[in-house]
């Protein structure tokens, strides 16, 4: 044989297919090793717990065996007996179940304030409220805070108490005075009474205002102090009316008086007026206008025809037909019935002669 020099041999290559199919196969093996971290070979994140927290920093994997501890929060504190704190990761990938192990921790008792009252519960996170009884006011915060201080737990503030409510006097008012004044301090509720001194001239002064006031909270008085003034009205004149009640010489603050018209006048505004604080009528002065009282036509009378004499109010008057109306029905009812009876005629009429028919046909 005879060897051939200067001939090279080139190596054999994938078909390109071939080519095509190793790379496929590769890049599946690679996805398979940047998955294989995360497959389903591990336990998931540790569990959540409201009480508890882990007592070490949290891992990025865990596989079966691995161990996690768990402790306390803060707020809380072991359940005694004590309770597993400890979880593994299992060989099925997930963690030994657990159950909250810890509870709330309690804040200092509180007490019922004197006088009042404290509502809700120490735990850890509560908050606790503050009443007082009547007659008492809240000096302090209204509502405490359980919460975390330090490593423990306390009450976010000290407690308020229930001071007794008093009220300084009231004050004293020109040209008159007020009861108790001998008094430098009152208590809730206490009253005291305002009244005039007398004017010493030819009119008296009158009270405006209320005459009587409660001390209704800490240095609180129910309502403004009154005045000690004259008020006077002039004498209630109306044209063509007269006075029917309230009659006086001279009529002062809060006088009433009461008018009507005479015979043939109607009254235009208020009949009955109260003198004001400003010496003035209120409301203002009404009239006596000449003639009836125009009614409204909402409400007027509605007039109705009445048979006789002896109708009553509100009675419906019978109605009648015309004569031409009762013509009409009679005629429409007198063809009616002719119309029936020549329908019945014709019917019977053919059915003699169906009868005679047949007999002449069977013979």
């Amino acid at each position: 044989m005879t060897a051939s020099y200067g001939t090279r041999t080139t190596p054999p290559r994938c078909h390109k297919n071939l080519f095509h199919s190793c790379r496929f196969v590769g890049i599946f093996l690679m996805t398979l090793v940047i998955l294989l971290p995360t497959s389903s070979d591990a336990c998931d994140d540790p569990p959540r717990y409201e009480s508890m927290m882990l007592k070490d920093v949290s891992k990025d994997l865990y596989l079966p065996g691995d161990q996690i501890e768990f402790k306390c929060r803060l707020g809380f504190k072991p359940i005694i007996p004590l309770l597993p704190t400890t979880a593994i990761c299992q060989s099925d990938n997930t963690w030994t179940p657990l159950q909250e192990a810890c509870t709330r921790k309690s804040c200092p008792q509180l007490a019922d304030p004197s006088n009042g009252q404290v509502n809700g519960t120490f735990l850890f996170g509560s908050e606790v409220h503050f009443v007082c009884n009547e007659g008492y006011e809240l000096v302090g915060t209204k509502i405490l805070y359980c919460e975390i201080s330090e490593n423990n737990v306390a009450w976010s503030g000290d407690p308020p108490q229930c001071e007794k409510i008093m009220c300084q006097p009231p004050g004293d008012i020109p040209n008159g005075k007020h009861t108790s004044s001998h008094k430098d301090v009152f208590e809730y509720n206490e009253v005291v009474i305002y009244s005039c001194n007398p004017s010493g001239g030819p009119d008296e002064y009158s009270l405006v205002g209320e005459s009587r006031l409660v001390c209704s909270g800490r240095d609180t008085w129910s309502s403004a102090l009154p005045e000690c003034k004259v008020v006077k009205c002039q004498f209630p004149v109306v044209k063509n009316g007269r006075l029917i009640a309230g009659f006086a010489r001279k009529f002062y603050y809060n006088a009433q008086v009461v008018f009507e018209c005479v015979q043939g006048f109607h009254l235009k505004g208020n009949s009955t007026i109260v003198c004001g604080a400003n010496n003035e009528w209120q409301p203002k002065m009404p009239e006596c206008i000449e003639g009836l009282k125009p009614t409204s036509p909402a409400t007027s009378p509605v007039p109705r025809p009445t048979d006789s004499e002896h109708a009553t109010p509100g009675d419906e008057p019978p109605k009648y037909l015309g004569g031409g109306i009762i013509a009409l029905i009679v005629i429409v009812t007198v063809v009616g019935i002719a119309l029936i009876c020549c329908i019945v005629w014709i019917v019977l009429h053919k059915k003699k002669k169906r009868c005679v028919f047949l007999l002449r046909f069977f013979k």
